[in-house]
């Protein structure tokens, strides 16, 4: 049942080796403990609505629960794990109402970057914040994933269904901006 996990990453080993020793439940009780929080806010930073983050990570850790059994290791776990909370929110944005209003999504929209990015906001980080908040969402989502959850090009590629280069695109955009200004 396990035979089919090749070489994990280092960074989640641990949790790789639990799965093939213990089985899934001990596996995913140290991973839900790892990501838990990276996976909500992510569902913030993508879904920019406390409620609906709330629920696609509660739907997306019960679908890793349910798959963890059929990780193969093609892909790292935490990138494995992003890749089923992408698609959980993908979903949930393709349902949304297209009514919403647009102070709430205003206000929304703050507090899944703030959570993204775990820092509270003051002073610089406040300004820093509202520059990202006003960058396109496929552009806001390459940065809050790359540099605020620190994942490598081909991960944040993963992530959000897009090639390498076009991740390396999108996180030299800013700088094109500035130089426009």
């Amino acid at each position: 049942m396990h035979a089919a996990v090749s070489e994990p990453t280092e960074r989640d080993r641990d949790i790789v080796d639990l799965l093939r020793k213990d089985g899934r439940d001990p596996a995913f009780e140290e991973l839900l403990r790892r990501y838990e929080g990276k996976v909500y806010r992510l569902c913030c930073a993508l879904l920019r609505d406390r409620a609906q983050a709330e629920d696609a990570a509660q739907e997306s850790l019960v679908r890793v629960w349910k798959a963890l059994d059929r990780y193969d290791g093609r892909a790292s776990l935490s990138s494995w794990i992003y890749a089923i909370t992408r698609n959980r929110c993908l979903t949930a944005l393709q349902r949304r109402r297209p009514l919403e209003s647009l102070d709430e999504l205003g206000e929304e929209a703050e507090f899944g970057l703030r959570t993204a990015i775990g820092e509270p906001c003051d002073g610089r980080a406040e300004q820093l914040l509202g520059l990202v908040e006003l960058l396109p969402e496929r552009l806001r989502r390459v940065l809050v994933l790359y540099y605020y959850e620190e994942r490598s090009v081909s991960e944040v590629a993963l992530m959000l269904g897009c090639p390498p280069g076009t991740v390396k695109t999108l996180l030299f955009a800013p700088a094109r901006l500035l130089l426009r200004c």
